[in-house]
């Protein structure tokens, strides 16, 4: 198995991983969407033998009160049910966050499992004075620094992209 960008010829595979995992299609739709409209865009897909097992998608979120730091949402991430507890997940997180480092981001937020994303370095997104502009449970909205001290006086709401609106 190997973690790489995803190209022009993943698209089916990709769209196909998130239907299997997502009980609709909003999930495959967002990943669209948000490749269509949103930039820069981190999409990493997990390759095994040809097929697409795993893909993650990391997008520009705002901080409207610092517009100078480049924040990353990650949203969706999905791998095919028949690969799940394999390390495929793990391995697309750490990837996208170095992806995600390279593009100059310097932090990461997930609206996710709040036992799943802390062992990746998320801690609720409160701790950084960041708040969801959906209404979530606190433990929910993680965030991540990927320079250190990136969040550091830097609180307030988060927004992300209007693809996200249909979900």
């Amino acid at each position: 198995m190997r973690i790489r960008p995803e190209d022009s010829l993943d698209l089916s595979g990709i769209r196909a991983v998130n239907l299997a995992v997502f009980e609709t299609s909003m999930e495959a739709n967002l990943v669209e969407a948000l490749r269509a409209l949103a930039a820069p865009i981190v999409s990493l897909v997990a390759e095994d033998a040809g097929a697409i097992v795993g893909h993650i998608l990391f997008s520009p979120v705002t901080l409207a009160a610092h517009p100078e730091i480049r924040v990353m949402g990650l949203a969706p991430m999905a791998v095919m049910p028949v690969r799940q507890r394999q390390g495929i997940g793990s391995t697309l997180i750490r990837d996208g966050l170095h992806a995600c480092k390279r593009i100059g981001a310097t932090a990461v937020v997930v609206l996710g499992h709040a036992t799943y994303y802390p062992r990746f370095g998320f801690a609720p997104a409160s701790r950084f004075g960041l708040k969801c502009q959906y209404d979530v449970p606190d433990e929910a909205f993680m965030a991540v620094e990927i320079e250190s001290g990136a969040l550091q006086n830097r609180g307030g709401t988060v927004t992300y992209h209007p693809a996200f609106e249909g979900v």
